[in-house]
Order: structure tokens, then C-alpha cells, then sequence
């Protein structure tokens, strides 16, 4: 018996020991790429003549799993033996592998990992393909042109988010932000914070939104004309999806309104036009700013540095009915006027009929004018509209990308249209998902023949905000400083981070990295060696930010957060609209949700009763689905949640300014939220201490009490009176 339980006890050791010894073999032999990263593919093989009767492994391509060559030992074999069996040791015992060499593989794999490029995918970036090319190859990135199986790194997108279908890495746009810089959309959006705090807001003309306004349009001009008949307004019609100047005109009257069946099938947005914008060399121009939208939650907004001014091409006059139909005297887009006869392309930034921003700042400064003013201007104007268009933003981006599910991290370039008036106050035109990063222009040769041209201007600007954008989101960055500290540990001292610094000419980046073409044409036995990888990294011979210009996007948000911090009420609602919506990727309200809020958050009364509160769901939400073009989902939307908050908010809080009400009511939400989260935490755990987690419903629908439904609590016998350390 027990010369048997001793030959069971050696079979089950060395069974045990067969198989630690397999995976970890496995392990050293093969290394595989699962491509979550975008490592680049080694380079094909040259063809070798191959023996028919021994074939050749054929060379790897795009996609496949890399194998790497296991590192030859240094030791001299006097003469050869007989391979063991595979995993076996001469004497037959399982081999296992030791500490240091496991220990070796995994540091030189790291290493690897950390000093390979940062990969692109180009495929649908379309007009933006020149700029990001030149930027891509400054950055020494790898570029793949024509997509690639294994995921990227970034994913830069022509159009918008759903140009490809993306599950990780990073994408450069936001889902939604398309719909939400419409005409339409951007001027509700505006119009929802200029009633909660009108003079903050002062930047963006008075809108109306045709057809569903026109009437309420004419009655306020006619009112403010009857009470001032010295006012001589001037509205500009644009329509909602148009682009590049497209269907834009001037009227002076309401009457002169284009109603014929087009606003029907193509609504529009009427403003009061600006009358007297500052003037250069007596023409009329505006700003087109780049704002990188970096994260959304939380919010960081980069402002560049420079951008272009775009002018019209008739000197300016005032608008009259003579002129009105003069669209290079009163229009700016440059697709308009490039077809002028009197547009001018230069090669210098300060002339032609597009310049550099920084060259109209600084013949204005030559003028005495206050730069510094006009500048903290516009930063506050970039500021407030990201504050007003955000709140949307999060409901499109939690119904495409819901919380728990796999998917990208966006951020996104925008361009901002920007009026500079007479008296230096900016004024917001438009913003646009989709700016124009072409850096070429086209010039007629002869009547109807064009050829596209260098533009030195659009390559200027536009090439740093796509390079400086994707410098800020390297996501291999945080990585090789995790794995080089020595070399980053002097520079932090005298390198402050893009958000604390004020001049970004003193940004030096460490030269860290190793272009992953470079590091293969080395030697296998200097490849092999880990102090010489840490050198050749060190050395910054392949990737380097030495010789690239300082990055010119100014961080503007969170940096002065504490300023603007009080405006976010919108996105406070936002919050609670986005937690009762119940079902994961709906963008509207349900009536069961919308009750379930009124009750949770403690606001029916004996003055509002639940049937009060499902009359007024079913009002504001019939009338914003009239409104809207999309019935694709039935149910109350944000901007008609808002409308029932302001409601509630009047209603309870009666004799204070509508911002004070709205964030009382806010507040009072937040309270009675958080309240009930205390109490099914403490619920939750209660279950958990009798042995097993709190369940709701029967065995056959059983779900653990964490994720409950708003308003369903279990019974519970614990107190809200607990200490706060006891739920912690």
C-alpha cells in the first residue's frame, strides 16, 4: 500500500510539474500581439529559395501573431547531446522555468511594448489626409493608411464617430456633436443659458428657428419697431444643415422671407445680423479659431494658439437694400469668396485674403489695442459655448457608448467662427464639427480649369493642430514615462505640465522612444540585451520631441474651472435626466422614468399631484416631438426635461431669479439622490452580511439590489443615521 500511494503521490507531482511546465515554456517561445495596443508588424521577409520537401514558415503579414526569436544562450556546448523530449530534462523530469529568466522576459517585453510607435489609422480622414500625413511622419508614428485588422492606437475620422465601426484605442470625434453644432441645435442650446444668465451669454446674436417660430418672429420685431421706430434691423437666414455659405441671405423685413415649401423640407435659423464689425484695410473678416475638445467627463477644452482670418473680398458698407445681395461684402466663409475676382492667395501670413490670426492681433496691438482683453474674450466665449453644448453631448455619448460596455475614448477638433465687432467684442457666428484642414487651395488656370495649390497659411496652422492634438493624446506617453522614470525624473522639475505652465516655449519633451524599424535593424545580440535596449531608448535617437516646435494648444478647462464652474447647471440636469433614463443607449425619458424622478427626488405636493406631473410629461413632450425631425424614439428629450425643470423650479421656488430656483431645485434633487444611494448601500450590504446579497422580485428574476430600479427599495431595517465611516 504503500509503495502505491508513493507511485500516486510521483505521477501527481510530476503531472502537476509536466504542466507548469508546458504553459511556462509556451510562454518563453511564443510571444503574441493582440494587437489592443496596435503593435506594428515586423517587415516581411526576403523570399529565400525553398526546398520542396521542407517548407518554409512563410513571411508574416499585417495581422498575424508575432513570434519572437528566443535569445541564443552565451554559453559554448563542447559537443552536441540528444534533444530531451519537449519540456522534459535529460533525466525526464518536467523542466520549469526559473525566476530570473521569467523575470527578464516580462521587463524586456515591457520595454518592447513601451518604445514601439503610436499607430494611426487614416483610412476615412479624407480632406484632413495631407495635414495628418506630414503630421503622423513629424511625430515618427506609424500611418496605416488602408485600415488594418488589428485595432490602432487612434482612429482619424473625415466626417464623424460612426465612419468605422470602433471598439478601442481613441477616435477623433464625438458621437452626436454633428447634430449638436447644427444651426438648430447650437441656437437652442445658447438659448436654453441665456435665459438662466442672460448677460453671460450676450455673445450669440438673437435667433429664431423657422418654420416653428416665424410667427412669434414677426410679432417681436413688429413690437420692438413700434416702440423704437428708429430701429433698422438687418436679419441673416441660414439654414440649418447648410455649410461653406450655402443658402445664406440678408433681409430687412420678415416679410422677405423665403417661405416658399423650403423651410418645410430644410429648416433655418434667422438672426439679427451684425452691423458693424471691426474692418481691416475696410473689409470685413472673421476668426476661425481650433478648439480640441480633449475629454468630455471629465471637461478639458484646448484653445490653439493661432488661427485664420477669412475676408470678404468687397470693402464693407453697411447693409442697405441696395447692397443686401452682396455676398462678398457681407459673407466671409472663404468657399464664397475664393470665387471672387478680387481674392487675393499669398504665401505671407499678414496679406491676401487669408491671414494668420496672430498677424491681425499684431497690427492691432501696433494700434494700441488691448491683445490680452481680446484674448481672455474669446477664451470665455469658447468656454460657455463647450458649457452650453456639453449636457447633450453626454446623453449621445452614453446611448453609443454605454457605461460597462467596450468602446473608444473620443475628443475632437471644432472650429469656431468668431466676429470681432467694432468695439472688440467677440461674437459667436458657428461652430463646426467638421472644420476644413485642407492645406491646399485651388487657382483657375484658365476659365473652368483649377489646380490645387499649396496654401503656406493653411499648412501653417492647421498642421500644428493636428500634430499638437495628437502629441496631447499619445496614449503610449504615460507608459514610457512608467518605464523610463530616471529619464523624466530631472526634466518634471523644469518642464511644467501643458495645464500649469503659462508659455509654452519652455515645453521640452524628453527624447525617450525607439522607432520600431530602427530598433529591428539593430543587432539580435544588442536587441536581446536589456541594458542596451534602455540606451538606445535613452539616446532618443528614433523618437524624439526635441525637434518639434512647443505645443501650441493652451489648456483652458479645467484650468480656470473655478470661473465657470457655476454655469454648469445644465449639465447638472443633464446628470438626472441620464439616470432615470433607465434602459442603457435610450436618449429619451419614458413616462414611468420621468415619475420616477418626481418621486425620488420628493417634488409632488398636495399642489402637484402625479396626475398633475403625467399631464405636464405629456404636454412638453408632444410638443417637442412636433418640433423635431427625429421620431425614430418616442419619449421626452433633454432640451423638453429641461423645459418641465424650469417649470418645477418656478413652481417651488418662487420669488428668486430662474438660475437661483433652477439650482435650488437642483440641489434639493441631489440631496434626496443621494440619500437613497446611502440607504441602498447600506441595504445592499446588510444582505450581504446575512450571507448573500440582497435580491428583489422572484428567484426566476432575481437581481442583485445594487443596480435596482429608481424608487424600488427592499425592506430594510438599517438606519439612515449610520455614521458616514460605517458606508465607506
Amino acid at each position: 500500500m504503500q509503495r502505491r500511494n508513493s507511485e500516486r503521490e510521483l505521477a501527481s507531482r510530476w503531472g502537476t510539474e509536466a504542466v507548469a511546465a508546458a504553459k511556462a515554456q509556451a510562454a518563453e517561445r511564443v510571444r503574441v500581439d493582440a494587437g489592443a495596443a496596435g503593435e506594428p508588424e515586423r517587415r516581411a521577409r526576403a523570399e529565400q529559395a525553398m526546398d520542396p520537401a521542407a517548407a518554409q514558415p512563410r513571411a508574416t503579414e499585417e495581422g498575424d501573431a508575432r513570434v519572437f526569436p528566443r535569445p541564443l544562450p552565451a554559453l559554448t556546448v563542447a559537443k552536441p547531446k540528444p534533444a530531451p523530449a519537449r519540456g522534459l530534462w535529460t533525466h525526464g523530469k518536467p523542466r520549469s522555468k526559473g525566476r530570473n529568466c521569467k523575470r527578464s522576459s516580462g521587463r524586456r517585453s515591457d520595454e518592447h511594448r513601451s518604445q514601439r510607435p503610436v499607430t494611426v489609422d487614416s483610412s476615412k480622414a479624407r480632406t484632413s489626409l495631407d495635414a495628418l500625413k506630414i503630421s503622423i511622419r513629424q511625430l515618427k508614428w506609424k500611418e496605416f493608411p488602408f485600415g488594418r485588422r488589428l485595432p490602432c492606437d487612434i482612429y482619424w475620422h473625415g466626417v464623424s464617430f460612426h465612419d468605422n465601426d470602433i471598439f478601442s484605442g481613441q477616435v477623433n470625434k464625438f458621437p452626436g456633436m454633428t447634430e449638436m453644432v447644427r444651426k438648430i441645435t447650437l441656437s437652442r442650446a445658447v438659448r436654453i443659458m441665456q435665459n438662466l444668465f442672460p448677460e453671460e451669454y450676450n455673445f450669440y446674436p438673437r435667433s429664431w428657428i423657422l418654420p416653428d417660430e416665424f410667427q412669434l418672429f414677426v410679432a417681436q420685431v413688429r413690437m420692438v419697431k413700434d416702440g423704437d421706430p428708429s430701429w433698422k434691423p438687418t436679419f441673416i437666414v441660414k439654414p440649418d444643415g447648410g455649410c461653406q455659405g450655402d443658402g445664406i441671405y440678408l433681409i430687412k423685413d420678415p416679410s422677405d422671407i423665403r417661405l416658399a415649401g423650403t423651410l418645410q423640407s430644410r429648416p433655418a435659423v434667422v438672426q439679427e445680423y451684425m452691423c458693424k464689425p471691426l474692418l481691416i484695410d475696410k473689409l470685413k473678416f472673421d476668426i476661425r479659431l481650433y478648439v480640441l475638445l480633449k475629454s468630455l467627463d471629465p471637461l478639458e477644452i484646448y484653445i490653439a494658439k493661432d488661427g485664420l482670418s477669412r475676408f470678404c473680398t468687397e470693402p464693407y458698407q453697411e447693409p442697405s437694400s441696395k447692397n443686401l445681395h452682396h455676398v462678398f461684402m457681407h459673407l466671409t466663409n472663404y468657399s464664397l469668396n475664393i470665387h471672387s475676382s478680387n481674392f487675393v492667395h499669398s504665401d505671407s501670413t499678414s496679406t491676401g485674403s487669408k491671414r494668420t490670426f496672430s498677424s491681425i492681433l499684431c497690427r492691432l496691438s501696433s494700434k494700441g489695442v488691448d491683445i490680452k482683453k481680446v484674448w481672455s474674450d474669446i477664451i470665455s466665449l469658447v468656454i460657455k459655448t463647450v458649457i452650453a453644448l456639453t449636457p447633450e453631448l453626454k446623453v449621445f455619448y452614453q446611448s453609443d457608448i454605454p457605461a460597462g460596455r467596450p468602446g473608444p475614448t473620443c475628443f475632437q477638433i471644432l472650429g469656431f467662427d468668431i466676429l470681432l465687432m467694432k468695439n472688440l467684442k467677440p461674437i459667436l457666428l458657428e461652430v463646426n464639427a467638421n472644420p476644413s484642414m485642407r492645406i491646399e487651395h485651388e487657382q483657375e488656370l484658365s476659365p473652368g480649369v483649377f489646380e490645387n495649390v499649396p496654401s503656406l497659411v493653411d499648412e501653417e496652422v492647421k498642421v500644428a493642430v493636428i500634430r499638437d492634438t495628437l502629441r496631447l493624446m499619445d496614449p503610449l506617453k504615460k507608459k514610457r514615462e512608467s518605464h523610463f522614470p530616471d529619464n523624466y525624473m530631472d526634466r518634471k522639475h523644469t518642464c511644467p505640465a501643458v495645464s500649469d505652465r503659462t508659455s509654452s516655449s519652455k515645453l521640452h519633451l524628453p527624447k525617450l522612444s525607439v522607432v520600431r524599424s530602427q530598433q529591428l535593424e539593430k543587432p539580435l545580440a544588442a536587441k536581446d540585451d536589456p541594458d542596451s535596449e534602455l540606451a538606445i531608448a535613452s539616446s532618443g535617437n528614433a523618437y524624439s520631441e526635441a525637434h518639434l516646435p512647443s505645443i501650441c494648444l493652451k489648456q483652458v478647462f479645467p484650468k480656470y474651472a473655478k470661473q465657470f464652474n457655476y454655469l454648469r447647471l445644465v449639465d447638472r440636469m443633464a446628470n438626472l435626466f441620464i439616470r432615470f433614463l433607465g434602459i442603457k443607449g435610450s436618449m429619451k425619458l419614458g413616462p414611468t422614468g420621468f415619475r420616477t424622478f418626481i418621486r425620488n427626488c420628493k417634488l409632488s405636493s398636495s399642489s402637484l399631484s402625479m396626475a398633475a406631473v403625467d399631464i405636464l410629461y405629456i404636454d412638453i413632450t408632444r410638443r417637442w416631438n412636433s418640433m423635431t425631425l427625429d421620431q425614430r424614439e418616442s419619449g421626452m428629450c433633454l432640451q423638453a426635461f429641461v423645459e418641465a425643470f424650469f417649470y418645477l423650479a418656478q413652481r417651488k421656488f418662487k420669488m428668486l431669479p430662474l438660475h437661483e430656483q433652477v439650482a435650488s431645485l437642483i440641489d434639493l434633487c441631489e440631496y434626496h439622490l443621494s440619500l437613497l444611494d446611502e440607504k441602498r448601500l447600506v441595504c445592499s450590504r446588510s444582505g450581504m452580511l446575512g450571507g448573500r446579497p440582497a435580491y428583489i422580485g422572484s428567484p426566476q428574476e432575481a437581481t442583485p439590489a445594487a443596480p435596482l430600479a429608481e424608487g424600488n427599495l427592499p425592506p430594510c431595517t438599517d438606519k439612515l443615521s449610520h455614521p458616514r465611516h460605517t458606508l465607506s
